[in-house]
């Protein structure tokens, strides 16, 4: 272990190492993690990102701009391509600007 890393326990008493101030458990996130449908092909910060919007379908993401998705905090580009192909999947697009 490096002077940097943290041995923590979580709330449901997993054992893991942190390098970073992140207080999520990965153990407790790789069990929540879906099996199917949109968030499961997320990273766990991009799922928390549109979790904290209620979002849990490409139809409610359908119902953002792209802007306003790639905003939150976890979104990331690697995100995008993601969500774009469940959309496309779906029959569905990001909801266009209003500023126009």
């Amino acid at each position: 272990m490096t002077a940097s890393e943290n041995n923590r326990t979580c709330k449901k008493g997993h054992h893991y190492t942190k390098t970073s101030d992140c207080p999520t458990c990965p153990i407790c996130e790789a069990e929540r993690k879906p099996k199917s449908g949109l968030l499961s092909v997320l990273s766990a910060p991009a799922r928390r990102a549109l979790e904290s919007l209620n979002i849990k379908t490409a139809e409610d993401l359908s119902r953002y701009t792209k802007e306003e998705i790639l905003s939150l905090h976890g979104i990331g580009p690697s995100s995008l391509p993601k969500l774009l192909e469940e959309l496309r999947k779906n029959n569905l697009i990001f909801k266009e600007n209003d500023s126009n």
